[in-house]
């Protein structure tokens, strides 16, 4: 089985973010009106705040620019985008689940069905919802859910989450944080 560059990419990246205490989550290179452009994903347990993704990006350029980032990617232009997910990524992994506690999830299982619960818990097998009751009657019922099971899944915004937990904090996403943190970090310099 052969790697692709996105695959090679991602070696290269990996262990600075785990030296930053993040996941990797996706790195994708892609052109962009004859641009191309890198976007690199990292999540943490609460969040990715601005500071580390601004320190990420410097540390991803310098490496992407040296002698094995250029092997990688090759001489010319670029432009690196560094963020963190956004509420539309799929829940592929134990570790998304687990970051996704207490939000209103959609899943479409392998038979069709769907399902719309809250994330009470969840371990590396599956996950444990609360389920609503329809139309507001009656209670809401508790359903565990197999990662096997589930075909696609995604956290549901909700612009209203009262009568949650209040000593859980919801970390604001960082998402495509690019073009201040592109400067500082001099990526876009082949």
């Amino acid at each position: 089985m052969s790697t692709t560059l996105n695959d090679r990419l991602q070696v290269l990246l990996e262990p600075l973010a785990s030296e930053a205490g993040v996941d990797l989550e996706e790195v994708t290179l892609t052109k962009v009106g004859g641009r191309r452009v890198l976007d690199v994903v990292l999540d943490a347990d609460g969040g990715v705040d601005l500071d580390t993704v601004a320190e990420l990006s410097r540390a991803f350029g310098a490496a992407l620019d040296g002698p094995d980032g250029t092997a990688v990617l090759g001489e010319g232009e670029y432009r690196l985008e560094v963020g963190s997910p956004g509420v539309d990524r799929l829940l592929t992994l134990p570790r998304h689940w687990r970051r996704a506690r207490t939000r209103l999830v959609k899943a479409q299982l392998g038979t069709g069905a769907e399902v719309t619960g809250r994330v009470l818990e969840s371990d590396e097998d599956g996950v444990l919802l609360e389920i609503p009751p329809v139309k507001g009657r009656g209670r809401a019922t508790e359903r565990r859910l197999p990662f096997a099971d589930i075909a696609k899944a995604r956290v549901q915004i909700e612009f209203n989450r009262k009568g949650l937990d209040d000593d859980i904090e919801d970390v604001a996403d960082v998402e495509d944080v690019d073009d201040d943190v592109d400067d500082e970090a001099g990526s876009d310099e082949a």
